[in-house]
């Protein structure tokens, strides 16, 4: 009787051990579960801070492209918008009003208009020619609706006038006579023929000299400069080359809404100049 005591109190001993055990296993795993959420998280955050240097920022939108243009350029692209009639069609329209005319020069009002007077074109002519405006059309002649400088009449219009855009052209007759032609650049109408009424002999024979020396069409040299830079032909004019015969000046306008200027020599169609204007 007296062994019951001493095993049960050897029982109780085991329990408590056990439980005790058990208590600091528990613990234990517990401590080990804080520690691995603990690296988690800190893993986490790192992660987080890793992908936010690697991500660009968000930048802001750029400027539409018509903001980024120049003043010159927007009213190029205005102008050139609105014109329907194309250079060729403008020259033909021209040529017949006048009786076995010669076209001499052919400008888009509206744009750039004191350029080509203004410019140190080598042919030093005193013919304005105009500078173009560019409807960005990469057809090879040139077809294209620009903004040109006035023709050589003087005529002042800085932007197209109540009737929309108009082409001015100087046709003459075999003997120098110039005659200005306007047209409407959207329907193609003539607006208005006349004699130029400020010439003398010596502009006639200055004229008719000119057209004498040049063996190749304006259309061909509008041609020749569209094949070097694709675009829009808004304005061609003859003028002398420094005394080294006659070229055809021709203004392309890009789809940049960039005028580039070529003097075509206009007995062999080949470049004697180009100059961009960047405005």
């Amino acid at each position: 009787m007296r062994l019951e005591p001493r095993r049960n109190n050897r029982l109780s001993l085991r329990s408590r051990n056990l439980r005790a055990t058990g208590a600091a296993a528990c613990l234990a795993a517990a401590a080990l579960l804080l520690t691995a959420c603990g690296q988690s998280s800190d893993s986490a955050t790192s992660a987080a801070t890793e992908a936010a240097k690697v991500l660009p920022r968000k930048t802001t939108a750029s400027p539409s492209a018509t903001a980024e243009l120049t003043e010159d350029q927007q009213e190029r692209k205005r102008v050139l918008d609105a014109t329907k009639v194309t250079f060729d069609d403008a020259a033909t329209t021209a040529v017949g009003e006048v009786a076995n005319g010669k076209l001499v020069d052919l400008d888009l009002e509206g744009v750039d208009d004191d350029d080509r007077d203004e410019s140190p074109s080598p042919s030093g002519s005193g013919s304005p020619t105009g500078s173009a405006s560019p409807t960005g059309s990469a057809s090879p002649t040139g077809s294209a609706s620009p903004t040109g400088s006035p023709a050589s009449t003087g005529s002042p219009s800085a932007s197209p006038g109540a009737e929309g855009p108009v082409w001015v052209a100087e046709v003459a007759e075999k003997d120098g006579t110039v005659h200005t032609v306007r047209i409407n650049a959207v329907d193609g109408k003539v607006i208005e023929a006349r004699v130029d009424a400020d010439q003398d002999a010596e502009d006639k024979k200055q004229t008719a000299d000119r057209l004498a020396q040049a063996t190749q069409t304006p259309e061909q040299a509008a041609k020749v400069a569209t094949e070097k830079k694709k675009g829009t032909v808004t304005s061609v004019g003859l003028d002398d080359n420094d005394g080294n015969g006659v070229v055809w000046s021709v203004d392309v306008v890009g789809s940049d809404w960039k005028k580039t200027t070529f003097d075509v020599d206009a007995k062999n169609d080949t470049i004697v100049r180009e100059e961009t204007d960047n405005d």
